[in-house]
């Protein structure tokens, strides 16, 4: 395994050819500093490459050693030049044709920072507003996708983690010695769910979510605790309630109203109560609990009684 074994030709069985050995990817930047629906960063191809002339997003093949993520930020930072900055990676769409496959890597960027082409298989680097997409002569393969694309830009997925709830500890229930080490563990598995994601046949049906390959979620870890004491991780924020966990949670889902969907994982039925509007949906613990198998991350901490 080593650097740029990715590259070369894969002939699809129609007779095309696609880039990338083991796949490719790209990043599609999306910013929504500015009024309305926001921007893409897209990429002018130069006209000698591969359907040059065409406008898409930044990036080639996946190394047998990558992941789509790893592979998209690494050629971004090749084919781009400037600092990306924060972003928050929200998902991945995947174009699956059996022998070959592409994978575009949904995310927010935080600044609506300024970039330029960073080798010659760019002809340009741009902020594009949204609305303005499907004007440009776009790259073929990315104009299939892009009205899909489109509405998943528009979309976040939030888990709201029950603490008490998961780790059986909940209204009543006796409090485990290791409580402290098993939230811990359990805010570790999120945070490894959450950078690895959740395909939608894991989520319940019925959610308002474009069907991608996975939703990369923001997790929210409701603790019993009355004041902050285990710390927030990347891809976790740590919140104490500070009283009434069920209160709590249900503050959390009407601040984040504007967020179009939010799955809390909880055993309490005064939540499930409370949480009725749309765009909302409530699991049980065993359903983290399965999710988080499927990722090799069950681990100790679900100690659901």
């Amino acid at each position: 395994m080593t650097a740029g074994d990715g590259n070369g030709w894969v002939v699809l069985p129609d007779g095309t050819q696609r880039w990338g050995r083991y796949g490719a990817s790209g990043l599609l930047l999306h910013s929504t500093e500015t009024a309305g629906a926001g921007h893409v960063l897209l990429q002018h191809r130069a006209w000698w490459s591969h359907q040059g002339g065409t406008w898409g997003m930044p990036g080639g093949a996946i190394d047998s050693s990558e992941s789509a993520v790893q592979a998209a930020l690494r050629e971004f930072g090749e084919e781009v030049h400037g600092d990306i900055g924060e972003i928050v990676l929200r998902g991945i769409h995947r174009q699956d044709h059996t022998v070959w496959r592409y994978d575009t890597v949904l995310a927010r960027s935080v600044e609506q920072r300024t970039f330029s082409p960073g080798n010659n298989e760019s002809a340009a680097i741009r902020w594009v507003p949204v609305d303005e997409v499907a004007d440009l002569r776009l790259l073929p393969a990315f104009g299939e996708i892009w009205p899909e694309i489109r509405t998943a830009l528009s979309q976040r997925l939030v888990l709201v983690v029950d603490a008490a709830a998961v780790l059986g500890q909940a209204a009543g229930a006796s409090m485990s010695a290791d409580a402290p080490g098993a939230a811990v563990r359990l805010r570790d598995d999120l945070a490894a769910l959450a950078a690895e994601g959740l395909g939608t046949p894991a989520l319940p049906e019925g959610l308002p979510l474009v069907e991608l390959h996975r939703w990369l979620p923001q997790v929210v870890l409701v603790t019993e605790e009355e004041r902050p004491g285990l710390p927030s991780v990347p891809g976790v924020d740590v919140v104490p309630a500070g009283g009434s966990g069920a209160d709590t949670i249900a503050e959390i889902v009407r601040s984040r109203s504007e967020t179009p969907v939010l799955l809390t994982v909880t055993a309490r039925p005064d939540v499930h109560e409370r949480l009725g509007a749309a765009g909302t949906g409530t699991v049980p613990p065993e359903w983290l609990r399965a999710a988080l198998g499927a990722l090799g991350h069950a681990g100790s901490a679900l100690i659901h009684r």
